[in-house]
């Protein structure tokens, strides 16, 4: 039976804040840095150079201070790291001072990357060391990117060879693959002893590994040969072999599989903890639960970010840093949104003789992009659980079309009929129909294309994908719809 590596047993764990009480708390921490601002600005209308106003002045911020790390030592880390996460530059280095060093690593763990680069910023090299050095090695090789070197060095020192190999290991990884995420925390046992020994070996732990649904069971080489779940553990005789009550069907990952494909085998499967093993089958770490859940978030915020066309920033980022991620594809929905007025300024003379197309252009528009919208949703979704394939592409676009043409046929009734209303013409009410039919299918024409090819040629397809979206519904729906005008109503 081999050995596990245990993690760290931490400090007794502040209580954990439900998502309101964070917010309270939150508010809370705000209003004690508004009064502490309040204060010293008071205080420093009095006049200058007067002892005993510094002296209120000091005293003041000490009790703030005093109540600031009261109320923070009482929050989880993840509520600390929200909290940070939250508060403009300057507030969040001077709470982040007021952090009890003790949940140092914990509170850099938690928060988002942008964050943490300004947090490691105020800490000097001995208060980084003093924090990253009794972290797991793939917790330090989360860290490690935004660590200075001398710091990682220093650390290193301090592992095990067993651990610097694993530091070592798990820096080298992709950084969306399973290995850059996997964990080397695992119980390990042998299939040719008994449930009773392994009972035994558990005891002798002062705690389990954090989600631990299995015990892998490996031979003398460390290849994994099944897993043992902890309920069957529980309830088997204890005379029983591991052998005769593993299970030998179950999911393996690989060190470079992708994390996301890893999260939707969690997600298909119901797993807790999945094994990752080398080319020769050695297991060599494992995956949690917690691990895909982080996955699965950052995934959902990219995502969202990029179908606006934006990267991860801080929220209180200065102005010229937001500028550079937030203007390239505002000036390139500049540009589409003055094709689309182009386009519309040729029809200057229809809309002219009939007025009441300039304000029924904008409805067929509208429709299209909404409609490409929930097409492209469809479509990115399906791309990134892998559920896209060459041999159903065809049958999902002509899926894709029909049911926009269907709905489109549904809403373009209730268009003309509004059309007719307020116009008195049944000419424009079945150009109005039939250009808002055509619009619908180019947007979901367009919602399935551009994020496929851009899946084909490797780039993220949901990457201004609402964009180039827009831009093809608005140009192309002036064009049909006030096409049609010109023809037919003229």
């Amino acid at each position: 039976m081999t050995e596990v590596d245990l993690p760290h047993k931490p400090a007794a764990a502040p209580r954990r804040l439900d998502p309101e009480d964070a917010q309270h708390a939150l508010a809370e921490v705000q209003e004690l840095l508004r009064r502490q601002e309040l204060v010293a600005s008071l205080v420093h209308r009095q006049e200058e150079g007067d002892t005993r106003q510094d002296l209120v002045e000091q005293l003041v911020q000490r009790q703030h201070e005093a109540e600031l790390k009261a109320l923070v030592d009482g929050l989880h880390p993840s509520d600390i790291a929200f909290i940070l996460e939250s508060l403009p530059k300057d507030e969040r280095q001077a709470v982040w001072k007021l952090v009890s060093s003790e949940h140092d690593a914990d509170v850099l763990l938690e928060v988002e990357d942008w964050v943490r680069e300004s947090l490691i910023e105020t800490m000097n090299r001995q208060d980084l060391v003093a924090a990253t050095e009794n972290l797991d090695a793939d917790e330090l090789a989360d860290l490690a990117p935004d660590l200075p070197a001398d710091v990682v060095a220093e650390v290193q020192k301090g592992l095990t060879d067993e651990e610097r190999a694993q530091l070592l290991e798990a820096m080298g990884y992709p950084e969306d693959s399973v290995g850059a995420i996997m964990d080397f925390e695992m119980v390990r046992v042998r299939e040719d002893v008994t449930l009773e020994v392994v009972l035994r070996y558990l005891r002798r732990l002062h705690e389990l590994p954090n989600h631990t649904d299995q015990i892998f069971v490996v031979d003398r080489q460390d290849k994994l040969q099944g897993t043992l779940p902890l309920s069957t553990l529980l309830v088997s005789e204890p005379e029983t072999a591991v052998r005769d009550v593993m299970t030998t069907d179950y999911l393996t990952l690989a060190a470079l599989d992708s994390d996301a494909d890893a999260a939707g085998a969690f997600e298909r499967y119901d797993l807790v903890s999945a094994p990752v093993v080398d080319d020769q089958g050695r297991l060599i770490g494992r995956v949690t639960i917690a691990d895909v859940v982080d996955v699965m978030r950052e995934d959902s915020q990219e995502q969202a970010l990029s179908r606006a066309g934006l990267q991860e920033e801080d929220i209180f980022a200065p102005v010229a840093m937001a500028l550079r991620n937030r203007a390239p594809w505002l000036l390139f929905n500049l540009c589409t949104a003055a094709t689309a007025s182009f386009v519309a300024s040729r029809f200057e003379s229809t809309v002219s003789h009939i007025v009441i197309l300039a304000f029924l252009m904008s409805i067929v528009a509208g429709i299209g992009g909404n409609s490409g919208n929930q097409t492209m949703t469809m479509i990115i979704r399906a791309l990134a659980v892998g559920r896209i394939t060459g041999r159903n592409l065809w049958q999902l676009v002509k899926r894709e079309l029909l049911v926009t043409l269907l709905v489109g046929l549904c809403g373009s009734l209730v268009a003309a009929l509004f059309a007719w209303t307020i116009s008195g013409s049944v000419s424009i009410a079945l150009v109005m129909m039939a250009a808002m039919i055509c619009n619908m299918l180019v947007g979901a024409s367009v919602g399935v294309l551009v994020p496929m090819l851009r899946d084909r040629f490797g780039k993220d397809p949901a990457i201004g994908s609402s964009v180039l979206l827009t831009f093809a519904t608005d140009s192309l729906g002036f064009f049909i719809f006030l096409g049609l005008a010109t023809v037919f109503l003229l």
